[in-house]
């Protein structure tokens, strides 16, 4: 679909890589929702590589990176004079991005005073630079993305809805990577690579653990905090397997131990219930066994394992033990 890396196999991905394919080869707006660190930008560059666009330029511009004062200029240019600095005159990135793609990040951090122009580019496809009356037309596909709440930043005021519905054509929201577990080997393999070149440390193997460990994690900061995390493991590990740094490994330990602590309470709880309900019976045809769909050696081996004692009960003469 695209000459771009994007790594992943999870059902939630591949759904939204379907999407993209969808909305690529028209030209409506598109709004990337999504958390942060979830690749937005990434997004946005794949939807523009599968459009007819992919020959012409894609522009990016970080609206919270910008300071107000320097926002108007950044997008829509600047002549010489205008203000004071300005030796020059200027294209804004709207311009140059004409016949390509314009990616508007942190669109929600646009200030309220500049939306009104940016809608208007957006509907008649021209715009003034700032300190000129001269008209300039381009032919721009827009796509922007938030981490933010939209909609509660209209009813606040504090963003345009006319501008939200221009934007909000098309809308696409991007996966957590704590739901993309799935995804979570190829991208670690992906960014060993990368950063076991960049940074000429050359890293055969990764464990079993490693990858049990970061499966384990929430991961708030999603495929950047990720990314980071691989960063600093290549570059601290000692051999060619790979190690994580001792602060993300007892980080995402502790979370490991809770996970499987909390899988093996429902493990137990699951076990004993079905022994409740077969009288403490374990084989046979009415026994807890047969309703957990185990053999009775199984099901032997779970209760010795989560320390389940086996009662005695009218129906089964079993001798009382506990096992740890």
């Amino acid at each position: 679909m695209t000459t771009l890396d994007l790594i992943g196999s999870s059902p939630k991905f591949r759904a939204l890589l379907t999407e993209v394919e969808k909305v690529a080869p028209v030209d409506s707006a598109v709004l990337i929702r999504g958390e942060t660190g979830t690749g937005k930008e990434v997004i946005a560059r794949a939807i523009h590589e599968a459009s007819p666009r992919r020959n012409h330029r894609f522009v990016a511009l970080n609206c919270a990176a910008i300071p107000n004062a320097l926002l108007e200029s950044e997008l829509f240019g600047h002549e010489r004079g205008s203000f004071t600095g300005a030796w020059t005159q200027t294209k804004g990135r709207f311009q140059m991005a004409d016949g390509g793609t314009l990616f508007l990040d942190e669109i929600a951090d646009l200030p309220l005073e500049l939306q009104p122009k940016l809608l208007r580019a957006l509907q008649e496809r021209e715009f003034e630079r700032l300190g000129s009356a001269q008209t300039v037309r381009v032919n721009v596909r827009v796509v922007a993305a938030t981490n933010q709440d939209l909609e509660q930043l209209v009813s606040k005021k504090l963003f345009r809805v006319d501008l939200f519905y221009r934007l909000n054509v098309i809308p696409i929201c991007l996966p957590p990577l704590r739901e993309r577990v799935q995804d979570i080997l190829p991208l670690t393999e992906f960014f060993v690579a990368q950063f076991a070149a960049r940074l000429n440390k050359p890293i055969d193997s990764i464990p079993d653990e490693v990858i049990a460990v970061l499966k384990a994690h929430d991961w708030p900061g999603n495929i950047r905090e990720l990314q980071n995390c691989i960063e600093r493991a290549v570059l601290f590990s000692p051999g060619p397997v790979l190690r994580l740094p001792l602060d993300s490994k007892q980080t995402v330990k502790q979370r490991t131990e809770t996970v499987s602590r909390t899988l093996a309470d429902a493990d137990r709880d699951h076990i004993v219930e079905a022994l409740e309900q077969a009288n403490w019976l374990i084989g046979g045809q009415e026994g807890a066994a047969n309703r957990l769909g185990l053999p009775r050696t199984t099901l032997i081996y779970k209760m010795r394992k989560l320390g389940i004692e086996i009662r005695r009960s009218p129906r089964a003469r079993h001798i009382r033990a506990v096992w740890g």
